[in-house]
């Protein structure tokens, strides 16, 4: 059985506990987020610049998503260059462009209230646990790329740093997901598009 990730953060007990645990789960947060994209494409109002604006931001999200998925090597080296040398997580950074995307496409102030309270629940509590276990893996490393590098947000862009880096197709779309994630996404757009048409 897998460890909980929470317990590698200072455990705390009662409801505090239990929503920790709740909020260390990946599976939790990737499946909501999964959904919640799914949300948007069945709500969604009609609005052609709008939703095409959206569609356009979540597909720039799910590029540099896989873009970073090809130059990381989980575990085993520490990413500094690509996606990573303009923030620590670009994974999330991506997230953020894709929720936000569908969430302008669906034109819906109740799912953008959602997604914001998703990524304020979810993401400090995920951006904690990863800093912390690379951390332990790299040290001084990770602690010197810290020090130059935000957590999601970009603070500034090395250009040199951000195309100098290898990107592997299989890494990205094979073992790391991205070819389902894009395929799933896909699909979600067109239903959102025949849905504002509806």
């Amino acid at each position: 059985m897998t460890r909980d990730r929470s317990e590698s953060m200072s455990p705390r007990s009662g409801l505090a506990g239990w929503f920790d645990r709740l909020r260390y789960r990946e599976i939790y947060r990737q499946v909501l987020g999964l959904f919640l994209v799914a949300v948007c494409a069945w709500l969604a109002a009609p609005g052609d610049t709008r939703i095409l604006a959206g569609l356009a931001l979540a597909a720039l999200g799910q590029v540099f998503r896989t873009y970073a998925a090809g130059t990381i090597f989980k575990n085993r080296q520490l990413a500094t260059r690509g996606a990573y040398s303009l923030v620590r997580h670009p994974l999330y950074l991506g997230n953020v462009l894709i929720l936000g995307g569908f969430a302008l496409a669906a034109g819906s102030a109740v799912l953008w209230a959602v997604i914001v309270a998703f990524f304020l629940v979810w993401y400090p509590a995920a951006v904690r646990y990863e800093d912390a276990k690379l951390e332990r893996l790299f040290e001084d490393e990770w602690r010197e790329w810290r020090g130059r590098t935000n957590a999601i947000f970009p603070g500034r862009i090395d250009w040199r740093a951000f195309t100098d880096a290898q990107w592997s197709p299989r890494q990205s779309l094979i073992r790391n997901g991205e070819l389902y994630i894009t395929l799933y996404l896909a699909a979600c757009a067109i239903g959102l598009w025949l849905q504002s048409r509806a």
